[in-house]
């Protein structure tokens, strides 16, 4: 179990999932580990819904997912002035699944915009939220959460003006929300998919390739490993909430950017009761097939009708 190449979203909202975990954990952005799992980098990884609509050779850890049945608040179109006149909408690179919920949310509600790549995203310090206590799992400085980037004042983002909008998602839409939440209106890519379905999202999926002979143990060890971590919610929290204290008082004596500070016990509570999801159950099954038929409607994916592969 412990020679598996495990690899993990880096956002906040997969904490409860991969807390624990006894051994080594690859963390990165959604489309980088969805590639590396795809060519055999990685034997189970925690990525993009996305992915296995794309590449259905995987076999889904059955019960577990990262899921939201309405407002998600960490997946926003940040913009100004009215939704129905953004005329371009800036895309997050390390996003898969809410960049294609976005094209498929655009077109089933006949907004206009033209939906571009953005490179201009810059690295800043982790959220401080470890994945596990043990030494052995580590969040370096390449392994952090992404900015969004400013024009060169550094004070407002460069999609300010009217027209256009961008894609947040993860730990920098919590931190832009928060900042400038006066600033902007935010379209959550959640609360607009149960609008027009009806039905939970399903942002992320424990997957795992199919050279990996003993799938039953590892998707077993994961669901316990998340029921463990929701029934100690509080203390995951606690944990949280300190690190990011010292680690607040440590950036400033150097004048790095260190853990956000709205990321409180209030804050982290209702973002993981509230907003979030951890089940797979017929309904997230439900939602995920609605989005494999819409991705299909809008020429994202070829049809495919075929049963979910669990395990």
């Amino acid at each position: 179990m412990n020679s598996l190449r495990i690899g993990c979203v880096k956002y906040l909202n997969a904490r409860p999932l991969i807390r624990g975990w006894p051994g080594n954990v690859e963390f990165d952005h959604p489309s980088v580990l969805c590639q590396r799992l795809a060519n055999r980098g990685l034997d189970v990884a925690l990525v993009s819904s996305f992915e296995y609509l794309r590449n259905p050779v995987y076999r889904i850890v059955d019960d577990v997912s990262i899921s939201s049945y309405g407002p998600v608040y960490s997946v926003v179109v940040a913009y100004s002035g009215d939704v129905s006149e953004i005329e371009q909408i800036e895309l997050d690179p390390a996003s898969e699944t809410s960049v294609n919920l976005l094209r498929c949310l655009v077109a089933e509600c006949a907004l206009i915009p033209s939906l571009s790549r953005n490179i201009g995203f810059q690295p800043v310090r982790p959220a401080g939220l470890q994945p596990t206590d043990s030494a052995a799992v580590k969040l370096t400085e390449s392994q952090t959460a992404e900015k969004i980037s400013a024009r060169p004042t550094g004070k407002m983002p460069m999609f300010q003006a009217l027209r256009r909008a961008r894609l947040l998602i993860g730990d920098q839409a919590i931190h832009f929300r928060q900042k400038h939440a006066g600033e902007f209106q935010f379209w959550d890519l959640g609360e607009r998919w149960k609008k027009l379905t009806g039905l939970p999202f399903v942002y992320a999926l424990w997957l795992i390739r199919p050279e990996v002979t003993d799938a039953k143990s590892v998707a077993q060890r994961l669901r316990k490993l998340r029921d463990k971590n929701l029934a100690s919610l509080d203390d995951l929290i606690e944990e949280a909430v300190a690190w990011v204290g010292l680690s607040a008082v440590a950036s400033a004596k150097t004048d790095e950017p260190g853990p956000r500070k709205e990321l409180n016990r209030e804050f982290l509570l209702r973002y993981f009761r509230k907003h979030l999801r951890f089940s797979f159950a017929n309904k997230e099954k439900q939602g995920l097939q609605c989005f494999a038929d819409l991705c299909a409607k809008h020429g994202v994916l070829p049809t495919r009708n075929r049963p979910f592969t669990l395990v």
